[in-house]
């Protein structure tokens, strides 16, 4: 009964479970039917060729793509909460896998495959853990800068990747990207193979002109059309030119790989980037769809959808999947209303691995890096960086920083992530150990403002002072330092009062700190008193008795309460004061608005 109690509370039993069951009652509706099934069928004519192309950039044999487009886009329609994301290989995705095995085996080899399997499964699990224990929060710790950085650089190592298949080039890996990329610009000079970057260009043009002119055209499934038909009547194969070759014909089936955590324990750290980042991709992409079609999205029932499905993709010979941005817009855009359309793309990837693969066997290699190179080439973005520059040049050092680190580490790109996220939280920490402390007096037009930035009158008596930020272990030390600095400057000051309005929360080592300060001010003969605190941190107070030590008259609901508070105990005959005084003296009208920003 609990149990029950528990998940109808948690879950919305029904929906958590089984979010397809709200909207698999409108398929009812003819016209609803045929919209997901032109959808869903115009999405697979993209996803087919487009998946292929991205095993082969994971350093997969091409029909793992087939395989991880099979069943992972049904598993995440039936248990995501986005009706219109499309899931299946993504290129971000398919580079991480890419970075994460080539050090460990070679590509294409057995164990190859299987750790791209068992990297699947890992990122399932994490994904999954993460929407049931509702900890889809945590994917803010990969804030828009270090992703935009990460992104920028993604593309560009992706894009450069597929050089050599467009020039028909081999060269032996380095260590790092950028020197792999500058052996095949040496070895194009002297050995290009003229039919294969005649058939490249032949597909760029085709991708470029049909997206240019005719957007509405299946410009990817037209390219790869006309490749394969150009391929098989001019015998490119036989021709030196690498083509797709043979596909098994069938579904995949049920398997696990044999390995040893020993051997495969090392792929967790990436299994984390690829469970963030894939997400982080996908949920971006489902809220904006979400925002155009007004329907409810839960981020945590995406993570498990998602999860469900990378676990899925793993059980059944593929690899690591996302939520895909250019699919997705197809899907929508298509006319998609439900899930159901998912599942009708799955179903034409089925009928392919099984009866369609033969076609696919002439298949220019060049046709699939072309479509590689043209699928990430809008993934540049700079105005992004330079925006967030503009926000915050924190933000911007972040970004520029993730994106060189990224480029200059690849293949290890999970490093450059590493990298972004510490420098990003370091930044964020040494902005809130010194945030604004601004002192407070009256302006002209009747409210308090920051005396410095207004050039006011500050009262010789009482202090008031606003702390723009919680107060907790890392800017304790600056606001104990910044209290009794203004008492030592100002020997005649015998209140300070802190406007508590922009402290939301305290932790321990603030709270201790306050009890010292206080105790500090009081032996010096200054009072503390507090206005406008919040409820959370005046339960904490009630909690520790810090308001009993220091007196329940020491805390004002208005900032006014606490100046007549002080002026009633103190006399102040400053000539021309025109400070916090006057208003307690009633020389100047009550007002309690909150402060501008500007102040």
């Amino acid at each position: 009964m609990r149990l029950a109690v528990f998940f109808k509370k948690y879950c919305n039993f029904g929906y958590c479970f089984f979010p397809f069951m709200g909207w698999i009652k409108e398929l009812k509706n003819p016209a609803v039917l045929k919209a997901d099934l032109i959808a869903g069928i115009t999405v697979a004519l993209v996803l087919i060729p487009q998946s292929m192309a991205y095993a082969q950039l994971a350093g997969l044999p091409p029909y793992y793509g087939l395989y991880a487009s099979f069943l992972p886009g049904m598993v995440a329609a039936l248990f995501g909460s986005s009706r219109q994301l499309a899931t299946g290989p993504v290129a971000v995705v398919s580079l991480l896998t890419a970075s994460a095995l080539e050090p460990i085996a070679a590509s294409g080899s057995d164990a190859y495959l299987a750790y791209a399997i068992i990297l699947a499964l890992f990122v399932g699990v994490f994904q999954l853990l993460l929407g049931l224990l509702r900890l889809g929060v945590l994917v803010n710790f990969l804030s828009h800068p270090v992703v935009v950085g990460f992104t920028n650089a993604a593309a560009i190592i992706i894009a450069t990747s597929q050089i050599s298949k467009i020039f028909g080039v081999t060269v032996e890996k380095a260590a790092h990207h950028y020197e792999t990329v500058w052996r095949v610009m040496m070895a194009a000079f002297d050995h290009t193979h003229y039919p294969t970057l005649a058939m490249g260009v032949l597909s760029l043009a085709i991708l470029i002109v049909f997206k240019q002119f005719l957007p509405k055209w299946p410009n990817v499934l037209i390219a790869v059309a006309v490749a394969t038909i150009v391929s098989w009547a001019f015998d490119f194969a036989g021709k030196g030119g690498a083509v797709i070759g043979s596909i098994p014909e069938g579904l995949p089936g049920f398997s696990f790989p044999e390995a040893s955590w020993s051997e495969v324990s090392g792929l967790m750290g990436t299994a984390i980037a690829i469970g963030l980042i894939g997400f982080m991709e996908a949920i971006s992409i489902a809220k904006a769809m979400a925002a155009r079609t007004q329907q409810k999205l839960d981020p945590n029932q995406e993570l498990v959808g998602q999860g469900l499905s990378n676990l899925v993709s793993g059980m059944f010979s593929g690899y690591a999947v996302s939520g895909s941005f250019s699919r997705s817009a197809v899907n929508i855009n298509a006319g998609a209303i439900t899930g159901f359309s998912s599942i009708v793309t799955g179903v034409v990837v089925g009928i392919t691995l099984l009866w369609l693969t033969p076609l696919l066997y002439h298949l220019p290699q060049a046709t699939l890096a072309s479509v590689i190179v043209m699928a990430v080439v809008n993934l540049v973005k700079i105005e992004p960086i330079k925006y967030a520059w503009k926000v915050q040049k924190h933000d911007g050092i972040v970004s520029i920083v993730t994106f060189g680190l990224t480029l200059l580490l690849a293949p290890h790109l999970e490093n450059g992530i590493i990298v972004g996220v510490l420098l990003s939280l370091g930044l964020f920490l040494h902005r809130t150990m010194r945030p604004r402390i601004a002192l407070l007096s009256r302006h002209p037009d009747g409210t308090l403002r920051d005396a410095k930035v207004h050039d006011l009158e500050l009262c010789p008596h009482i202090s008031m002072i606003r702390f723009d930020m919680s107060l907790y272990f890392a800017n304790t030390g600056y606001f104990e330092d910044t209290i009794l600095e203004q008492v030592a400057a100002h020997p005649e000051v015998r209140y300070i009062i802190i406007d508590a309005e922009s402290i939301n929360h305290i932790d321990a080592t603030g709270e201790e700190m306050l009890h010292s300060l206080a105790k500090a001010l009081d032996e010096s003969g200054v009072e503390f008193l507090f206005a406008r605190t919040k409820l959370q941190v005046l339960a904490v107070f009630i909690r520790t008795g810090f308001i009993k030590t220091l007196g329940e008259d020491h805390f004002h609901r208005t900032r006014s309460e606490a100046l007549k508070y002080a002026w009633d105990r103190t006399y102040c005959e400053h000539e021309g004061c025109t400070a916090n005084c006057y208003l307690a003296r009633g020389k100047v009208a009550e007002v309690e608005v909150p402060v501008p920003a500007s102040s």
